[in-house]
């Protein structure tokens, strides 16, 4: 029997390469995109095997970018089994202070690019009757973030749009996953600009990458509305923040991302 095709966007390290790398092992044929030459070694350590990879280098943060592709998936001529949606960055600082450019770079990549791709995958998952979605949100987008407040928004998006969608295919066989990771012991937080923080320091994380990974796989693949990965601090947490004030959820953010040496 052929393997089923899985495509994953933000491929190229941290969740979007644990997901990858996840999906490799349980025999899915790969589409991975992402930009910059880091992709190259992703495929190389991924191809080969019982598996295929089609490596796509694009920039998700634009519209050509997500148009590219599509445009690569579709002339494969064969259906997305299971599509990742995890491309995304974030920006650290008080907004006063953040660059503009770089929070409108990150909607457009966490929010704008997330709403194209998956229109593609939609339409076609659903005149299939079949097929899995996996959007990365975050807890972040349950929370009052300040000092990541744009961040936080485009993830509370993604969150949102994930359950719409989710109740939108209802009675069809397509299914859609939100995951919710914690702060996860990737580069993100360095890309962030967020070094002196609490949360960026090494160690600090609450999961690994591949544990993350291998909890939001396993909620796809069970169907399920959302997982909050992957510690068990992180999954107890996401189950009161309905029940913790707004204020008490900032003081605790800003707690772990205000700069080290600011009292």
């Amino acid at each position: 029997m052929a393997n089923q095709l899985a495509l994953v966007t933000g491929a190229s390290s941290g969740i979007g390469l644990a997901l990858a790398r996840e999906l490799a092992e349980r025999g899915y044929d790969l589409v991975i995109c992402s930009a910059g030459d880091r992709l190259d070694a992703v495929e190389h350590e991924l191809s080969g095997g019982a598996v295929q990879v089609l490596e796509v280098k694009a920039d998700l943060a634009t519209r050509k970018g997500v148009d590219e592709l599509w445009t690569k998936v579709a002339a494969m001529g064969r259906p997305v089994d299971i599509a990742c949606l995890n491309a995304g960055v974030g920006v650290g600082g008080l907004f006063a202070e953040t660059d503009l450019d770089a929070e409108l770079n990150m909607i457009e990549l966490n929010c704008v690019s997330t709403v194209h791709l998956a229109k593609h995958v939609v339409k076609q998952m659903a005149a299939r009757n079949a097929g899995k979605i996996l959007f990365t949100a975050s807890v972040a987008g349950e929370m009052v973030a300040p000092r990541e407040a744009v961040y936080a928004a485009t993830k509370a998006f993604v969150l949102s749009f994930a359950h719409s969608v989710r109740y939108e295919l209802r009675e069809t066989a397509v299914t859609v996953t939100a995951l919710q990771p914690g702060p996860v012991d990737t580069d993100f937080f360095h890309r962030a600009g967020m070094d002196d923080t609490e949360v960026g320091q090494t160690g600090k994380k609450d999961s690994e990458p591949e544990d993350v990974a291998k909890q939001g796989i396993d909620a796809l693949l069970e169907g399920k509305e959302h997982v909050y990965a992957a510690s068990m601090k992180l999954k107890m947490q996401g189950m009161m923040f309905n029940l913790v004030p707004g204020d008490v959820k900032g003081a605790m953010h800003e707690k772990q991302a205000k700069p080290l040496n600011e009292k």
